[in-house]
């Protein structure tokens, strides 16, 4: 009994031993494969002729179509290389097809290539300007957040103008799908570009009802470059409009998220520039309430140094210095928020900086009267700042 006990025990082992050799039981090849990594999307407006309309009176309406391109990476194109620096073969394939929902356009495409598509390595999705004002991103996306496939870390932007002239290159063996990734890495030393907002983050924005920002993107003969922030209306999830730069900038002072950045400003004595480096930045939200009446404080705090300036004449070192480029970068900042703030107040009547959820916290009876209608109510709330710079280092030079 005791020798079967033993062989048992080692059957078990031997079985346990090999199974680490069997390789990958659900593994693809390579060469079969075409590695999609990265998605865009277009609209594409339903044109009609007169004798089209007629003909179809009392019949379903026409839907704006969505052109969906694939950006492809494959064994052919990476294994191509360079031959002497002189080949021009691109590192990537996009393949477009045109319908007005996204399965069965993306079914399209196997019509036309010869690889199995495979979207695990998805690194980003680009939804251009025109498809984001007319449509539900909840509508647009459903597919992506549902496909067990896609990488839920895969990227969000919105294209101005054009999605799928954000994945072409005029470098053979550049892949602008992984270049925009590589982009969103610079968040962290600037305030012009938002933190990466990803599928799986989306997917709650989109339930929230709250309005939020994606980041914005722009492809200008063949240039790719972020340029401030779309903003989603949380009511419609549809795009209300674009944040520029500056505008930008001003609401990462607000929201306190900012990592890294710069801020130039004039020495009002001399004119000439002065450029001030965050290297930290706190922002406080606070709500009040009186009554039903709401208003808003922000207490805005930052740590920097003098990373340029061009005022000879002064010394870094003296006090007086110091405190006149302080008070300069603190006007500038103020100047910053206020226009950021008219804007998404005034203009687009969105709340895309967490007021509301602040209010939220803070006086949570109150919000539930408030929420149903919030960005139209904080469209008319008085919102005060302040603005508090300290200097604490000025580099190797004192001059």
């Amino acid at each position: 009994m005791k020798h079967i006990t033993i062989r048992i025990l080692l059957s078990a082992l031997l079985v346990l031993i090999l199974l680490p050799l069997t390789g990958c039981w659900s593994n693809k090849e390579i060469e079969d494969l075409g590695l999609i990594v990265g998605t865009s999307m277009d609209l594409e407006k339903q044109k009609e002729s007169p004798e089209e309309s007629a003909g179809q009176a009392g019949g379903p309406p026409q839907r704006d179509r969505i052109t969906i391109t694939n950006q492809f990476v494959t064994a052919e194109t990476t294994g191509k290389g360079t031959k002497n620096g002189s080949s021009q073969q691109k590192a990537y394939n996009n393949v477009s097809e045109t319908g007005d929902a996204i399965l069965p356009t993306l079914r399209k495409m196997i019509l036309r290539i010869d690889k199995r598509a495979f979207a695990e390595h998805s690194k980003v999705i680009v939804i251009g300007e025109d498809l984001a004002r007319t449509l539900d991103l909840q509508k647009i996306l459903d597919f992506y957040i549902r496909e067990q496939e896609m990488r839920p870390s895969g990227l969000l932007l919105i294209a101005q103008n054009r999605a799928s002239k954000t994945l072409e290159s005029k470098k053979p063996m550049d892949i602008p799908a992984f270049r925009l990734v590589e982009m969103t890495h610079g968040h962290g030393r600037t305030t012009k570009i938002l933190p990466p907002t990803t599928l799986t983050k989306i997917e709650g924005k989109l339930h929230s009802g709250a309005s939020f920002l994606l980041q914005n993107i722009v492809s200008t003969k063949g240039e790719i470059k972020f340029t401030g922030a779309a903003v989603i209306e949380g009511r419609t999830r549809k795009l209300r409009g674009i944040l520029n730069e500056k505008e930008m900038e001003g609401l990462t002072w607000i929201t306190g998220k900012g990592k890294g950045g710069l801020v130039k400003s004039v020495d009002k004595k001399t004119g000439e520039p002065i450029i001030y480096e965050m290297l930290s930045m706190k922002s406080k939200i606070k709500p009040h309430v009186d009554g039903t009446n709401i208003s808003f404080n922000i207490e805005i705090e930052s740590e920097g140094r003098i990373a340029e300036h061009w005022v000879v004449s002064e010394k870094t070192i003296e006090t007086d210095f110091l405190k006149r480029v302080e008070k300069a970068v603190e006007e500038e900042v103020e100047h910053l928020v206020e226009n950021v703030l008219d804007k998404i107040q005034h203009e687009y009547k969105t709340d895309v900086a967490g007021f509301g959820n602040k209010l939220r916290i803070k006086h949570p009876h109150l919000w539930k009267t408030v929420k149903k209608d919030w960005d139209q109510t904080f469209s008319e709330v008085p919102i005060q700042y302040e603005v508090k710079i300290t200097i604490k280092d000025y580099g190797t030079s004192v001059e």
